[in-house]
């Protein structure tokens, strides 16, 4: 096994884009801090002891929200669509639906966002690897589907934290949340973490949104770019999501990170096209919130498995916390 590089190592090859870890898992490499080539991220025996330490009672929390939100979707994206066919003379139904993959709960996947300055995906693929006539399926949510996003969860709960605190927090004013309170909120919480976890930081989001009117709900979509509260964004974050060694990380906003992002490179860059390390947005957190404050029990095992669509970009995440 390969040792880590250290955060002040990045990039790791003269000329890759900021805070890069090009080759780091193969110069073929699709899976980024998913793979198992370095010790302590999502390896067999890593997956396999978060299934023995995790699952205690068996209870089961999915953390996918409906595919009909967001109606209407936010960033000018296609809104769900479900056309339900009857198949006379027998009494049978199929169905068709017509979903942007990241309307509702998604992980983005290594084709969805490239450093914008260099123009460049994960590994160094450009958009003409996925749309000239030489295109193939690198860099495919299907590489990690074949895998699953499985290993131990935890979970911030940031709401809570500033309910204790008496912080006010709006999700449309691009506010940024501080590591500062991401990492109180875990000590709050005695929530340590491990090599290879999967992390969710709960913002409220979903809760707030399905408490909203449908005349709230066009309004919060209609800005193109919209402006979202998330996480900060830039180095500081970034070095402290690698220096966790997080195989991922999400949450139940529409963007992770506080958007539109007022630093380059963003997460988005840093992440997806530096790491390839996959960011969840729009989970259902509220069940999985309330078993956790009721337990005080902030760790879970996570099973989630992508669609697996060659080449896609993202991804719902059919994910499931066991516990």
């Amino acid at each position: 096994m390969a040792s880590r590089p250290s955060f002040a190592d990045l990039p790791l090859r003269a000329g890759d884009p900021p805070y890069s870890a090009w080759g780091l898992w193969g110069l073929d490499d699709e899976l980024g801090t998913l793979s198992e080539t370095l010790k302590n991220l999502l390896t067999d025996d890593v997956v396999a002891t978060a299934a023995r330490e995790e699952i205690k009672t068996g209870v089961r929390i999915s953390l996918d929200w409906p595919l009909d939100k967001l109606q209407p979707p936010g960033f000018g994206r296609q809104a769900f669509h479900q056309q339900l066919i009857a198949k006379p003379p027998r009494t049978v139904n199929d169905d068709v639906i017509t979903i942007n993959t990241q309307s509702s709960s998604q992980w983005d996947g290594l084709r969805h966002f490239a450093y914008q300055r260099e123009k460049l995906f994960y590994g160094g693929r450009s958009m003409e690897d996925f749309h000239s006539p030489r295109a193939t399926k690198v860099n495919g949510i299907q590489a990690m589907a074949n895998r699953g996003i499985i290993g131990r969860g935890v979970l911030i709960d940031h709401v809570s934290y500033c309910l204790k605190h008496k912080k006010s927090f709006s999700f449309q004013s691009g506010r940024s949340i501080p590591l500062s309170e991401v990492q109180a909120a875990a000590t709050s919480q005695n929530l340590s973490f491990r090599p290879g976890d999967i992390l969710f930081i709960r913002s409220g989001f979903t809760a707030m949104y399905e408490a909203a009117s449908p005349e709230e709900r066009v309004e919060l979509a209609q800005p193109n770019p919209p402006t979202y509260s998330g996480v900060e964004t830039g180095e500081k974050f970034a070095r402290w999501i690698w220096e966790m060694q997080f195989a991922a990380v999400a949450g139940d906003a529409p963007s992770f990170e506080a958007w539109p992002p007022k630093i380059s490179p963003s997460l988005h860059e840093i992440l997806l096209s530096g790491w390839g390390c996959p960011i969840g947005e729009l989970f259902d957190l509220e069940a999985l919130a309330a078993h956790c404050q009721a337990t005080s029990r902030w760790s879970f095992f996570l099973a989630s498995v992508p669609l697996k669509n060659p080449g896609g970009a993202a991804s719902p995440p059919n994910a499931i916390a066991i516990l």
